[in-house]
């Protein structure tokens, strides 16, 4: 048995390995787990992918639609029910594992219609799209 043993929350070790606690890190930067918003330094930092850890109440909305997407996006749901929004068609993820992949170009919002964890990788990371 490996004696090195890190858990989950532990900081950055200098082997070039993160082990990290999604619900609390997200917290801290909107839920963004891993994007270029991160430091440089960071092993988080990255310009190829965004990944988000989301956690959104009973009958929270995205406050507006993205329009003019630049990314490719993934959202797998945990937890929940969550309604994603698209120009004329609706997909409502119900059951665990349930998920929808949207490309570039395509507008979106989205709903949760229960208590709600997603998971969402988007490509490339890119800056934008920040709702205040």
């Amino acid at each position: 048995m490996n004696e090195n043993v890190t858990t989950a929350g532990a900081p950055a070790a200098s082997d070039g390995v993160y082990v990290g606690k999604a619900g609390p890190e997200a917290a801290v930067d909107r839920g963004w787990l891993l994007g270029h918003f991160k430091e440089p330094d960071d092993p988080r930092h990255s310009e190829d992918v965004e990944i988000k850890w989301g956690v959104h109440p009973k009958g929270e909305r995205r406050a507006q639609w993205v329009r003019g997407e630049d990314r490719t996006a993934l959202l797998v749901l945990i937890s929940g029910r969550f309604r994603m929004e698209f120009p004329g068609r609706d997909v409502v993820l119900a059951e665990q594992g349930d998920y929808v992949i949207w490309g570039r170009g395509v507008d979106h919002s989205w709903e949760a219609e229960e208590e709600t964890v997603v998971l969402t990788v988007r490509w490339p990371s890119v800056p934008g799209y920040r709702v205040e």
